[in-house]
């Protein structure tokens, strides 16, 4: 069997048991591991971070509905917010997956390395919005939505980390703010899916087993492992550290995107 087959199936596992142990989504692990793991590969190196960001956002596809699932068995999604969020989410993600395909490897690389540095410097300092606000009518979720979708293309994620302060600060409580994260995942990566799909279409150089933007072989190992580990993650949120964990995870995050962008750069 394929080596490489055992190297997604660890990178899934780890990703999908921090996913369900921080309530954050795996993207800023896989992304720059799998465009590591594709470079060994001999892999085209114009293609190397939208091949990882396609197959990033088509993982949690399937990681998302487990969690959507379990948030709404606890009654933590709220629906009309994920509604009229979703629509704009949609257009945004979508656009935005059309946008990153045409941005080369470095650049798109730099995007993703400063919003992960944003996004661990969060973890660090533990900072929480104050309530400030109330959520906008239609027109304002619309746009909102579009830029979570758009960001989130760009670099992968779930959407959780702009959805959930934007939702804290428009004084949704953060129960609420957390499971109604975890719904509106669902929507972005299904577009991003699709968009990295067909932005890859007609690219050229693509390695065998790859639909588009997305690599078959890695969605399928990664998916997998981390379906299975994330339950397990949520789980043991409640015997382990959680506080100094999530520190340690954004210190992990880090350091793999230092080692990305070396190694692309290199």
């Amino acid at each position: 069997m394929d080596l490489w087959f055992f190297a997604y199936l660890a990178l899934g596992a780890f990703a999908g048991f921090f996913a369900g142990l921080l309530g954050i989504g795996g993207g800023g692990i896989m992304v720059p591991v799998l465009a590591m793991l594709f470079a060994a590969q001999g892999m085209p190196d114009a293609h190397l971070m939208h091949l990882a960001l396609g197959t990033s956002m088509a993982t949690i596809m399937f990681t998302s509905i487990s969690s959507l699932r379990a948030h709404h068995a606890h009654g933590a999604v709220l629906w009309p917010v994920v509604r009229a969020l979703a629509p704009g989410v949609l257009l945004g993600t979508f656009l935005g997956a059309q946008l990153a395909a045409r941005l080369p490897t470095v650049p798109l690389a730099v995007i993703f390395a400063l919003f992960m540095s944003y996004v661990a410097l969060q973890m660090v300092l533990n900072v929480k919005p104050k309530p400030a606000r109330q959520l906008p009518g239609s027109l304002g979720m619309f746009g909102v939505g579009t830029g979570i979708g758009g960001i989130s293309a760009l670099v992968a994620i779930g959407g959780g980390a702009v959805t959930v302060p934007f939702l804290a600060w428009c004084s949704v409580r953060l129960h609420h703010a957390i499971g109604t994260s975890a719904a509106v995942g669902f929507p972005i990566a299904l577009a991003g899916s699709v968009g990295y799909l067909a932005a890859g279409h007609a690219a050229e150089g693509l390695p065998a087993g790859s639909l588009g933007f997305v690599h078959l072989p890695a969605l399928a190992s990664t998916a997998i492992a981390s379906v299975l580990l994330a339950p397990l993650g949520a789980r043991a949120a409640h015997r382990l550290p959680v506080a100094a964990l999530k520190k340690v995870f954004a210190l992990l995050v880090v350091l793999l995107v230092a080692k990305m962008l070396y190694s692309l750069l290199a």
